[in-house]
């Protein structure tokens, strides 16, 4: 079904195709139909689905009325976890209103009040915010909510994870009750469930069965090491394959800038990205990831939500992440819009049970390489997931088959 069959006027479609997209994705084909029609939504979508338009576009369609937004109000409010996802979001609405008279606004701690707020004065379509901002501003009386049409929860299981949820609950009991909901998530966990019972009444719920990170256009593999041994191995492939660019995710902030003093002592140019660091040094940073002039970036996985670059052919996981929807999050950074790309993963022993649930969640084994002179001292075991398969294997052939 191509998009000029799901309801959207001819502005938004002459920018859709500008960005040269050539039919809807799944999240987008369920869920735009069901928001036109003014349904409450809750969404269960990974990371490299087309999430964003899925919900971006049948606003501005809603929002193509000519109806003039009053001051210091909007209709429609996204909220997300990240300043990095709030200002890809906003960059996404931006993109596909360009030839509509919509405005947009991203508004995100760490920077100052004074800007967001003159562009508030005049109001706003649709604000793109980050809770605590959002609340600090409200505070203020820099926004009114009287007039808000629509909700958005965006990656609402990052929010939870993030311990947003009093935020979001004080946001939530300032709004109108007369109002449309639409929340998204990589998964409908029974916290986000429980989320979803208070804050949307009778929606449609609609979950994407298709795994992103078990898409073809993704080369995963493994690689078992020693932990003493990750950044000599990191710096080894970097040079060995002759890399151009990686993003490579990492757990702490304390880790990321020792991997990336590791890297610059064998001559590699890497960047640390976390949240320690000011916005305007992450949005430099950035810039230059998107441009190629920084090839690499280390990043922790809460960072690195909202990172969208075009044709990024590969990430490394120099940590396993947990839980193991964190994995499907990271690797669909890559391999985007039927583009190829590949996820590495350095995993030593003490990740084991991590890659145990990730593979549990791909539904099937990661493949392993070994690399040589970093044999690990402490072999990586055979997978459980391997293990089951064999002895499901097994017992097929019994005459009855052992619980």
């Amino acid at each position: 079904m191509p998009f000029s069959h799901l309801g959207l006027s001819d502005p938004i479609l002459k920018a859709i195709a500008d960005s040269d997209y050539k039919k809807p994705t799944t999240i987008q084909n369920k869920a735009i139909p069901e928001i036109l029609k003014g349904n409450n939504l809750l969404a269960a979508a990974q990371t490299g689905t087309g999430k964003t338009a899925s919900f971006v576009l049948p606003l501005l369609e809603k929002f193509s009325d000519g109806k003039k937004v009053r001051a210091k109000r909007v209709r429609a409010l996204i909220l997300a976890p990240t300043r990095e996802l709030v200002v890809q979001v906003e960059k996404n609405i931006a993109q596909y209103s360009r030839y509509l008279d919509i405005t947009s606004l991203a508004m995100y701690g760490g920077v100052e009040y004074q800007a967001q707020k003159q562009r508030l004065i005049d109001g706003v379509d649709i604000l793109v915010a980050t809770p605590g901002r959002l609340l600090d501003m409200y505070g203020q009386r820099a926004m009114h909510f009287d007039e808000l049409e629509v909700l958005v929860l965006d990656e609402a299981d990052r929010m939870l994870d993030m311990g947003f949820i009093e935020d979001i609950n004080k946001i939530i009991a300032r709004l109108p009750d007369q109002r449309q909901d639409l929340l998204f998530s990589a998964t409908l966990s029974t916290r986000v469930r429980d989320l979803a019972k208070t804050a949307i009444e009778n929606p449609v719920e609609i979950s994407i069965a298709a795994n992103a990170a078990s898409k073809s256009e993704i080369d995963q593999w493994l690689v078992g090491v020693d932990k003493d041994q990750k950044s000599a191995l990191l710096s080894h492939l970097i040079t060995d394959g002759e890399w151009q660019q990686a993003l490579i995710f990492i757990e702490t902030k304390h880790g990321a800038a020792k991997l990336v003093t590791q890297l610059e002592k064998r001559g590699i140019k890497a960047e640390s990205f976390h949240s320690g660091r000011s916005q305007a040094i992450r949005s430099q940073l950035m810039e230059d990831f998107k441009s190629g002039k920084l090839q690499f970036l280390v990043a922790t996985g809460v960072a690195a939500r909202g990172i969208d670059i075009e044709n990024l052919v590969r990430v490394v996981n120099y940590d396993l992440p947990y839980p193991a929807d964190e994995y499907v999050h990271r690797i669909g950074r890559t391999g985007r819009a039927g583009a190829k790309g590949e996820a590495i993963s350095l995993v030593s022993r003490d990740n084991f049970k991590n890659l145990c649930m990730i593979e549990s969640r791909l539904g099937h084994l990661i493949k392993r390489r070994e690399i040589e002179g970093f044999e690990p001292r402490k072999e990586l075991p055979i997978s459980i997931l391997n293990y089951h398969k064999s002895k499901e294997k097994r017992s097929n052939q019994k005459p009855k088959q052992e619980k």
